[in-house]
């Protein structure tokens, strides 16, 4: 038995030097509600203990985020929430709550052996981050957060009824006109309340205005300035975010009022650095710097000329390095 177990690890690590990226393992985990998660790690085994959340809610883990972590220092699990990705069933709202992503996180920790872990996420990502360091504090060696978003109403509503008109006026009113008149007073209600109507008819515009809007704002320099109003209608596969967005965002994320900013305190001595767009239209600099003046021991880092995605200019070196320097303060 030696030589052959030997061989099945010589051609495993031949496999990492060649693409050392691919992922250690990937697997489906029941996590119970008839849900199963993909989740996959990335690294090396006995690295560094790390879990990326994605954002959204509704999007995934893409590729590309393996390689925020370094391959030669970690350990780094990356998961599709309830309803996301590769996860099943795929867009399921059944038991799919704050409470049920934070006891998923639980039970892939303990399926890995973790003791404590680094927890990364961004904009959602950031709130869940959040949420479960909140939660289980003991369980979290360091937290890397990009755009930071707190889950609450009144951050969406501001997006979406002040800088949308703000900085694109012409697109406000696209995105307004798709509502009846009588509707347009309070917008983003009346997109929730489309968004989640059974009827493909209703939701399928609102949810394609919802995420061509939200994408311009997410953007430093937008692809896209204008909603495409004559193919609102047309069918064609839809966005998988709006409908997940919609359903925590109608629920105030599942959270209470200011939640995250009100426990603050319960995430002293846990590092943690925040890496913040200068022009993020979505989650701006002030919601950050508030997060920053009630959690101690955080640092704050601005990325000048950039905005909400992690793909404009110096935001992801920036996450990159967040991540490398808390590990290097948790291996102190």
């Amino acid at each position: 038995m030696g030589p052959d177990a030997d061989a099945g690890t010589a051609a495993k690590e031949a496999v990492r030097r060649a693409d050392p990226f691919a992922p250690l393992t990937s697997d489906m985990l029941d996590v119970g509600d008839g849900h199963e998660l993909y989740v996959e790690s990335v690294g090396r085994s006995d690295g560094i203990p790390a879990i990326y959340l994605h954002g959204g809610p509704g999007s995934g883990c893409q590729p590309d985020h393996r390689r925020l972590f370094d391959p030669d220092r970690f350990c780094a699990v990356l998961f599709d929430q309830r309803g996301c990705g590769r996860s099943r069933p795929k867009g399921s709202r059944e038991h799919n709550t704050t409470a049920h992503l934070i006891a998923d996180m639980e039970k892939i920790r303990e399926k890995f052996g973790f003791d404590r872990w680094m927890v990364v996420g961004g904009s959602w990502g950031a709130t869940l981050a959040l949420a479960y360091a909140q939660a289980h504090p003991e369980r979290v060696s360091g937290i890397a957060l990009r755009a930071t978003f707190l889950g609450t109403r009144a951050e969406v509503e501001t997006a979406f009824t002040v800088r949308l008109p703000q900085f694109y006026p012409a697109l406000s009113e696209d995105f307004l006109s798709v509502l009846p008149l009588e509707e347009r007073d309070r917008p983003v209600e009346a997109y929730y309340r489309r968004i989640l109507d059974p009827d493909p008819a209703v939701h399928g515009p609102a949810s394609r205005a919802w995420h061509d809007a939200e994408r311009a704002l997410s953007e430093h320099k937008a692809a896209k300035t204008r909603l495409d109003l004559a193919t609102l209608n047309v069918w064609r596969t839809l966005p998988a975010t709006p409908f997940m967005e919609a359903h925590y965002f109608v629920n105030d994320s599942f959270m209470n009022e200011d939640q995250l900013l009100r426990n603050a305190g319960r995430l002293e001595g846990i590092p943690g650095i925040i890496v913040q767009g200068r022009y993020d239209l979505l989650c701006p600099p002030e919601t950050s710097y508030a997060l920053a003046k009630v959690w101690p021991g955080s640092e704050l880092r601005i990325v000048e000329e950039a905005g909400h995605s992690l793909y404009d200019a110096g935001v992801r070196d920036a996450v990159m390095k967040s991540i490398a320097d808390l590990a290097s303060k948790a291996a102190r």
